[in-house]
């Protein structure tokens, strides 16, 4: 079993940076594949950026603003989002794949997930 916790979020302006964490327990998360999602109110979940031992990877809507990144001493994976915008307002998830070595998009690959946390870009 891998529990997830994600910290962080908060209300910030555009423009603003914020940088939100999961940490992990049960297990080593550097043996995992980890995912960052977020869903909007009356949106599906959407794929934001992944890490895994062969690289990462990022959704072309936040490539170049928002960089993923872990510290396997901590095990904890962090989500660094500058020049944030409205739109990136949503419901923020850390999930773990156990079995890819690689990052996928489809959240249905990720066996674990966080319980969520705000992050809201005021205009």
């Amino acid at each position: 079993q891998v529990q997830l916790v994600e910290s962080g979020g908060g209300l910030v302006q555009a423009g603003d940076s914020l940088r939100v964490s999961c940490a992990a327990s049960g297990r080593t998360l550097s043996d995992f594949t980890m995912g960052w999602f977020r869903q909007a109110p009356g949106k599906e979940r959407e794929f934001v950026a992944g890490i895994s031992w062969s690289g990462t990877r990022y959704a072309d809507s936040v490539k170049g603003r928002f960089t993923i990144s872990r510290d396997n001493a901590k095990n904890t994976v962090f989500l660094q989002m500058n020049s944030l915008r409205p739109e990136d307002t949503a419901v923020y998830y850390c999930a773990a794949d156990t079995w890819r070595g690689v990052v996928v998009q489809y959240p249905t690959a990720y066996e674990y997930w966080g319980q969520g946390i705000q992050v809201t870009v005021s205009s």
